[in-house]
């Protein structure tokens, strides 16, 4: 028998359990590997698992929380699954690609290096798209992982894994990566809180910590744990130029959302929005001008220019990884692959000036629209209905039945063009077909504080309980 309160213990408890001697990292663990046990040959959201080492340090973990002299890790014992795009030594790192299923990493992405000398112990690796492209999680090397709350519907990509596992009750922690809304987009679509911190905030890998689109965040079960994670994450790291000197701690608490101005959009004038995500939507607002926020709606003139553009990002400067792995592993790689293959090769350094200049240009409006208001929320899907079979880079999907382009209802890729703003999806309520929905919290430049104080007053009233696979 399962214990799925404890597979579904918040991070901040299991900390208080393990302090007070009422539970052990060991437990813990080994009900989370009971949980993976049964319900991972469903969902399939851990692409590798290290069990046993995860139990010796586990058993580590419960002797230094047995002895009385307070050194104790402001993680110790907590289990961390890894996005298996992000490095950890001597694990393997595939990309999600058969072409590097032999490939194991030679460095810990710093992130994750900081979470493990916290205390936090990797016990898996998550599954992801191969190179982390498409909105689905699914690969030839990994399979297809699906949502736990109703299997016929995709965990979301590229961080699909992390939130899979995170929503199932098979790890406490976990993390993702973000460069067009790899953590909120499936974030949202498992249920859970899902944090794209301002670009400089947290340290990355060195083949990536230059692209100012890319984030590696927190996935957690709440906003609260993924504050707890990135006091842990962030600040200046010698080995990445990018990151900020000056280090940002989020407090345990914050005050409710009295007095703040809150701005938001129902669909930034060019996305599709199902019914049911607009009702959750508006639910939320309601919280919050319940709470004593001053909560209006603003037009997003910008968001159109923004949209038509932003995406040459990835394509230029990203296309040689796909244009490669085509032309050298032709039966290796995936459909997906060659398909944004074809279209990167397309992407010209004039369109990629174009995209720099339309973020610079849609930025002149909408940072002066955001600095009078303390944040802005939008949904983070427009849609539940997104197969975790479907082939989304060719194949529609639907909206209240009726089909669209797949880039007609993720809403997060602009965001990442304003890549100095903080973003955060938390859970919305749930929909029709029993997929959660999310909104998205959008703060003004570096100001993750206000972007978490929202989502401390949102939670707790969408409170979707425990999956049971």
């Amino acid at each position: 028998m399962i214990d799925l309160d404890l597979c579904y213990l918040s991070a901040t408890r299991a900390l208080d359990l393990f302090r007070a001697r009422e539970l052990s990292p060991v437990d813990l663990l080994l009900e989370q590997i009971k949980r993976a046990e049964a319900v991972e040959p469903v969902v399939n959201a851990l692409a590798y698992t290290f069990f046993d080492e995860a139990l010796d340090a586990a058993r580590k973990a419960e002797a230094r929380y047995m002895k009385t002299d307070g050194r104790l890790r402001k993680l110790e014992g907590l289990t961390l699954a890894v996005k298996e795009d992000t490095a950890v030594k001597g694990r393997p790192r595939t990309f999600g690609s058969l072409i590097f299923k032999n490939n194991i990493a030679d460095h810990t992405n710093p992130s994750v290096e900081r979470l493990m000398r916290s205390g936090a112990i990797v016990h898996a690796l998550t599954t992801c798209p191969e190179f982390v492209w498409p909105w689905t999680c699914t690969s030839n090397l990994h399979g297809v992982t699906r949502n736990p709350w109703n299997t016929e519907i995709t965990s979301g990509a590229s961080s699909g894994g992390a939130a899979a596992a995170s929503a199932s009750g098979t790890t406490t922690l976990a993390t993702g990566s973000d460069s067009a809304g790899s953590i909120r987009m499936p974030a949202a679509m498992c249920g859970i809180a899902g944090y794209k911190a301002p670009y400089g905030r947290n340290p990355g890998s060195p083949e990536v910590n230059m692209d100012p689109f890319f984030h590696i965040g927190p996935m957690t079960r709440t906003s609260s744990e993924a504050a707890l994670m990135q006091n842990v994450m962030s600040g200046l790291h010698k080995r990445d130029h990018s990151t900020l000197a000056q280090r940002l701690t989020l407090p345990a608490t914050f005050p409710d959302v009295s007095g703040m101005k809150i701005a938001w959009s129902m669909d930034l004038g060019v996305y599709e929005v199902s019914r049911g995500v607009q009702e959750n939507t508006r639910a939320v607002l309601a919280m919050l001008r319940d709470a004593g926020a001053l909560v209006e709606e603003i037009e997003t003139p910008w968001a159109k220019l923004a949209k038509a553009n932003v995406g040459m990002w990835g394509g230029h400067i990203y296309g040689d990884e796909f244009s490669d792995a085509v032309d050298n592993h032709p039966d290796l790689v995936c459909e997906y692959t060659r398909t944004f293959d074809q279209e990167n090769r397309t992407i010209t350094p004039r369109e990629f000036h174009a995209c720099m200049q339309a973020i610079g240009q849609t930025w002149a409006e909408f940072g002066p629209q955001l600095a009078r208001y303390d944040a802005f929320l939008c949904p983070t899907v427009g849609s539940t209905e997104i197969a975790a079979d479907v082939h989304d880079w060719v194949d529609p999907i639907t909206v209240d039945g009726v089909e669209h382009d797949v880039n007609k209802v993720i809403m997060t890729f602009l965001f990442n063009g304003f890549s100095r703003c903080p973003a955060l999806s938390v859970p919305s309520g749930l929909s029709g077909d029993g997929v959660p929905t999310g909104i998205q919290i959008v703060g003004n430049p570096y100001d993750d504080k206000s972007v978490f104080r929202v989502a401390q007053t949102l939670e707790g009233r969408v409170d979707f309980g425990k999956i049971r696979l």
